[in-house]
């Protein structure tokens, strides 16, 4: 099942697609990465899902990652007395404490940290950020409000305040509860929604506690200003776009998109491009232009993976949509300009033994033009700072931890494979070559490219570059 593009997919399950023979078919047509949304799914189900995915695991022989998404802390308003009520650009409206069913003038906000946080002249944003409101009056339990943009708004709706940083934590009592129990299972990415600082991310790798990857999610504004503190402590990142499109102007987000997946690759991290890529897809058998478009972008700027959203989770056509946004990464990927543009953002490498010897790997097999970079990784850092080159050729990480291999199914151009641990250095030659060849990644009479560490088995001692020719079967590098 060698996949003939290097960027990854990341496929969302839900009641379209949350039976084992869809999630086989899914992965059959492309799914790197299942992600469970915890907003919508039970620990019940939860267990289910992992159990299905790691059944078709078995079966397909290839690692197969899951990312846990936690819901995050989720604000909204309270209720109408007539369930919905229309605002009027240039009335005023109030945000208060009060329980009571809220009418043209007033509703409830449960949410006594923005009292605390909000400031004068600051905006909320309803229903997606349908309707604008600015505050031109702060107390204890209540804010005075002016809408700017007016229109129904009913029950229970969202509110966003782009401009506030909100002194509430990354992670409910429901993120912590949802974290352990995917932790616990042994899924291989947490992500943590609404992040705003490095100290959110820094919480719940304390919790994780190595169990698992923390991806931090990048949809909120106050997080672009501290974009590298919580780089530097995340394990990946996701540009998910639809509430960073609510709070920035939508004109930004383009912009923000390369910005956070170029930071994510300078500092050798994973990131994620998501949210309404092959949108119309949820209802149609074709995306739009506009969308594949979008898919492209993701893929020339260099992302590790792409995701779907409601397209596989809800959709009609789940399995269609990864097969097209293969076919779209592919085709992106064997674009004549793809190498010129990818290489183009290549950043220079941080002043390690270890980047310096990814940095040279990648030149030497694209001066030597091998056919694959065989790397063995044992925590997944070798494979990341290989991936972090973009190199033209396809990675094949070698790893005799299973957790290793399925979170490396996120990264860019790697192919991870679990293996037995090699006690010595001709062993580990040999068993590069052998499974170079069985992968179909080289063939006998050619040279392949080999990364590891020396003594064998010492994590973060990449140290050593051999460059090898394959012999009859693999064998005789």
């Amino acid at each position: 099942m060698r996949r003939k593009r290097k960027v990854k997919i990341l496929a969302t399950l839900g009641p379209a697609s949350a039976t084992m023979e869809m999630i086989e078919k899914l992965f059959v047509a492309g799914v790197d990465v299942f992600r469970i949304n915890m907003s919508h799914t039970s620990h019940a189900l939860l267990k289910e899902l992992h159990g299905y995915i790691r059944a078709v695991e078995q079966k397909v022989k290839r690692p197969i990652g899951i990312l846990a998404d936690l819901q995050g802390p989720k604000i909204r308003i309270g209720t109408f007395a007539d369930k919905e009520v229309k605002l009027v650009s240039g009335q005023n409206f109030i945000f208060d404490t009060n329980p009571e069913p809220g009418d043209a003038t007033r509703v409830f906000l449960p949410h006594p940290e923005i009292f605390a946080g909000a400031k004068l002249g600051e905006n909320l944003l309803l229903n997606d950020g349908r309707l604008r409101v600015q505050i031109n009056k702060v107390a204890p339990e209540r804010l005075d409000t002016t809408v700017i943009y007016g229109g129904m708004l009913s029950n229970r709706k969202g509110v966003n305040l782009p401009d506030t940083l909100l002194p509430i934590p990354a992670l409910t009592e429901k993120d912590r509860a949802d974290l352990e129990a995917a932790a616990v299972l042994g899924v291989d990415w947490i992500a943590l929604s609404f992040v705003q600082r490095a100290e959110d991310v820094a919480e719940a790798q304390r919790l994780v506690k190595g169990r698992a990857g923390v991806m931090a999610k990048i949809e909120k504004p106050s997080a672009l200003p501290v974009l590298d503190e919580i780089l530097k402590i995340s394990d990946g990142l996701m540009v998910a776009r639809g509430d960073l499109g609510v709070e920035l102007p939508l004109e930004t987000v383009p912009s923000k998109q390369k910005h956070i997946t170029r930071a994510a690759r300078r500092y050798g991290k994973p990131v994620v491009v998501a949210t309404q890529m092959l949108e119309s897809m949820i209802t149609e058998p074709v995306p739009t232009r506009a969308e594949v478009s979008d898919v492209a972008t993701a893929v020339y700027e260099g992302a590790d993976a792409v995701m779907l959203s409601a397209e596989s989770a809800s959709g009609a056509w789940p399995e269609k949509a990864v097969q097209t946004m293969d076919k779209i990464a592919q085709s992106a990927e064997n674009d004549v300009y793809y190498a010129s543009i990818v290489h183009a953002q290549r950043t220079d490498p941080e002043h390690t033994v270890a980047d310096a010897i990814s940095a040279a790997a990648r030149t030497i097999a694209e001066t030597l033009q091998v056919p694959a970079i065989v790397c063995y990784t044992g925590g997944g850092s070798t494979g990341n700072r290989v991936a972090r080159e973009r190199p033209n050729m396809p990675i094949l990480a070698l790893t005799p931890i299973v957790a290793t291999a399925r979170r490396m199914t996120l990264t860019w151009g790697v192919h991870p494979l679990v293996v037995a641990d090699a006690k010595t250095l001709d062993e580990m030659m040999g068993q590069a070559g052998e499974l170079a060849y069985s992968e179909e990644f080289a063939k006998p009479g050619e040279k392949i490219l080999i990364t590891a560490g020396v003594p064998i088995g010492s994590p973060g001692t990449t140290n050593m570059l051999r460059v090898a020719t394959l012999g009859p079967g693999g064998k005789g590098v």
